[in-house]
């Protein structure tokens, strides 16, 4: 695959990762409205061990923030209004309390919010296990990755990776966004926007044509940020016979980096 304009070829951006700046993690200070104040600078810079603590602890509160809104999706489907319905009437008949019958109600509700809640906790652990349990190894090490986080006054404040993808048939072509994640405080800041132009520059740099991500249906602010960024959703798919009976889908993007073919 050739890329047009200044861009470097896959094997000659490779030979000279070294001296790439977002190979070497080279800060950029950005200057971006703060929640108070005038301006609150940040910075991007490639992830350091030191990190690995704060980078973990983002991303597992990124991902379990999104639970409330996977409980509500589950909450508007007909079938699973019906079979509430259906539990509350059920009880009403057997007891004859209305009481007892609203009781067992909320207890149902109850147990289905901490049933949907374990399946984010259960996601983030294994993503703990995986990719971010040795992230030097995954994300340094590896061919054509990175990780990168955004600090501000010391801090860890956002995150975002890159991989090569899952789908072979994207090998060679484009390179997967992986665990971006910012901050709650941090957020509205323009930090996001900035991590992920930063993953295009660094698949642009070695030569890939297109940037690759999923995130879940619920994730409302990721796919409106991705979509205002380019991205263009191209499938989405259940992850899990689970997910599929609770109707629950995972979105597909791409973003064709100009300029490539």
């Amino acid at each position: 695959m050739d890329v047009m304009g200044r861009g470097p070829t896959k094997d000659t951006a490779r030979a000279t990762q070294s001296a790439s700046p977002h190979a070497r993690g080279e800060s950029h200070s950005h200057r971006v409205p703060g929640l108070r104040g005038p301006m609150a600078p940040y910075r991007i810079r490639q992830y350091e061990d030191g990190d690995y603590e704060a980078v973990r602890t983002m991303f597992g509160r990124g991902i379990k923030e999104h639970a409330p809104a996977g409980y509500i999706h589950v909450l508007k489907h007909p079938q699973t209004q019906l079979l509430f319905l259906g539990l509350f009437l059920v009880v009403l008949a057997a007891s004859g309390s209305l009481l007892v019958s609203l009781l067992a109600l909320l207890l149902a509700l109850t147990g289905g919010w901490f049933f949907i809640r374990s399946l984010w906790t259960d996601y983030v652990q294994q993503s703990l296990r995986n990719d971010l349990l040795d992230i030097r190894r995954t994300y340094l090490e590896a061919a054509d990755s990175c990780l990168w986080v955004a600090e501000a006054e010391g801090a860890v404040v956002g995150m975002v990776g890159a991989v090569l993808p899952k789908d072979s048939s994207e090998r060679g072509h484009a390179l997967e966004l992986k665990r971006m994640s910012v901050g709650r405080e941090h957020r509205g800041r323009g930090i996001a926007r900035a991590l992920c132009r930063t993953v295009i520059r660094f698949a642009q740099e070695r030569g890939y044509s297109a940037v690759v991500l999923s995130t879940s249906m619920v994730q409302y602010s990721a796919q409106q940020l991705y979509e205002s960024m380019g991205f263009r959703r191209v499938s989405q798919r259940s992850p899990s016979r689970l997910a599929s009976f609770l109707q629950f889908s995972v979105f597909y993007y791409r973003y064709e980096i100009p300029g490539s073919r």
